[in-house]
């Protein structure tokens, strides 16, 4: 078996690499070629904690795996991360566990490369306003990602920790983008072109009338039951794609609007099938489209695949008996 730490997956895998990979997810999920497995996530009782585990398929590659892992709240106390997980991939011909990686960057990667996917494949192509409802760990994945898709030329910001907008904003200037901080969401969400939405609310942050004509969102946020960063009208109203409808209308942004009847299961249409050139994705400049982002296991399996291929390449890693 081979193991990689968080350090190896650091140094192993861009997050323009990354886009690649999980594009190509996307696409043979809509082609049938791959599937998520049931998700398992639950409370722990224990350190207020959020565990679970995701895992999944894909015959194309092939590729067989699981990520397990959570939300640890108090973390940040002990010098941790609070997102803590890894990544168990099986060899698809004997079912034997052939790698084991550090999952905490990769996801955060494969997150940021399923918005910069999305952006990609329904943003305006001259999008160049980005808007960030969120300026944590994941705010980085979701910039440097969308650099790789749009020319970004502006960014403005939001978030409630001042700390962490400030930090956000020398991350910003650092990559020569101009850096706008915001009073509140709706200043974000008003001249955005790209609004990406990245926070644990649990109630809505950003209404429909605060969204310019023909921009795209992408809520990041909700992977959870009870989380929700966008009032109900905005999905009601926007025309939405999903990566797995089935944890859109219960994890997703989109249990809202699905559980109060504004949205309904044969409404949704998912990205791949739009990677995929089975559906059409923006029908006009002037439309506002949505991505909910749930996150699913094939994006973590296919991130971990790729450090094991760049692992292997390069030599690097610890190999043992298992």
């Amino acid at each position: 078996m081979l193991i990689l730490s968080e350090e190896h997956a650091r140094a192993l895998v861009k997050a323009s690499d990354a886009i690649g990979v999980i594009e190509e997810t996307f696409a043979a999920m809509a082609r049938g070629q791959a599937r998520n497995y049931p998700v398992v996530r639950e409370v722990v009782g224990y350190q207020d904690a959020v565990f679970g585990v995701k895992t999944g398929a894909d015959c194309a590659q092939p590729l067989l795996g699981l990520k397990a892992g959570g939300y640890w709240p108090h973390n940040a106390a002990k010098g941790l991360g609070n997102h803590q997980s890894g990544t168990l991939l099986f060899d698809p011909e004997t079912g034997r566990a052939k790698a084991l990686v550090s999952a905490n960057y990769l996801t955060g990667v494969r997150t940021g490369a399923a918005s910069a996917i999305a952006a990609k494949h329904l943003s305006r192509a001259d999008s160049t306003v980005l808007g960030m409802v969120g300026t944590g760990v994941q705010a980085t994945y979701q910039l440097q990602a969308m650099l790789a898709v749009r020319t970004i030329r502006r960014v403005r910001a939001w978030d409630p920790q001042a700390d962490s907008l400030r930090a956000f904003g020398r991350i910003v200037t650092q990559l020569g983008l101009a850096f706008e901080p915001q009073p509140g969401p709706r200043q974000v969400a008003e001249e955005a072109d790209v609004l990406v939405t990245v926070t644990p609310s649990q109630q809505p942050l950003i209404e429909h009338g605060w969204l310019r004509p023909g921009a795209h969102v992408c809520a990041m946020g909700a992977d959870t039951k009870g989380k929700q960063e966008l009032a109900t009208e905005v999905v009601a109203k926007a025309a939405v794609f999903v990566d797995e409808p089935g944890q859109a209308i219960s994890i997703g942004e989109c249990q809202h609007a699905f559980g109060a009847g504004l949205l309904t299961l044969a409404g949704l249409r998912t990205l791949g099938d739009v990677v995929a050139g089975k559906c059409a994705g923006r029908q006009s400049e002037q439309e506002i489209t949505l991505f909910d982002g749930t996150g699913v296991a094939l994006q973590d399996l296919a991130v971990a695949e790729l450090a094991v291929r760049l692992a292997t390449r390069h030599g690097v890693g610890a190999k043992v008996q298992f």
